[in-house]
């Protein structure tokens, strides 16, 4: 689901103008933040361990790099979630649209008379 939503999501140059009249770009716009700061904590916890100081700061410090980035993982998931149900009912209301009593075709019209 992720190379999905990776491929759809467009570019944060694009999406900050964007993401103040459409729900989904705002959506879309979060997950590509939170991914790419979860990405730079990443990168931050392994130069920790190259860098200098003591072991004990060095484990303290990628202890809270490490809370950070649960963090974001969670409420990347949230924000993913919400992305599918949003999905979910733009899908049902194309398809309610088609399949809707009020949009009457050639085969299905009723004559009522009075």
């Amino acid at each position: 689901m992720s190379s999905t939503i990776n491929t759809s999501t467009p570019s944060p140059q694009t999406s900050s103008t964007a993401s103040k009249s459409s729900g989904g770009n705002d959506l879309a716009s979060q997950i590509t933040r939170i991914t790419q700061q979860i990405t730079r904590l990443t990168q931050q916890a392994k130069d920790i361990a190259n860098g200098s100081g003591t072991t004990e700061e060095k484990q303290k410090q990628q202890e809270l790099i490490q809370a950070q980035i649960k963090m974001l993982q969670a409420q990347l998931a949230q924000l993913q979630r919400q992305q599918v149900e949003q999905a979910k009912q733009k899908q049902e209301q194309q398809q309610s649209r088609v399949e809707g009593v009020n949009k009457p075709s050639e085969e299905h019209q009723i004559d009522i008379y009075i």
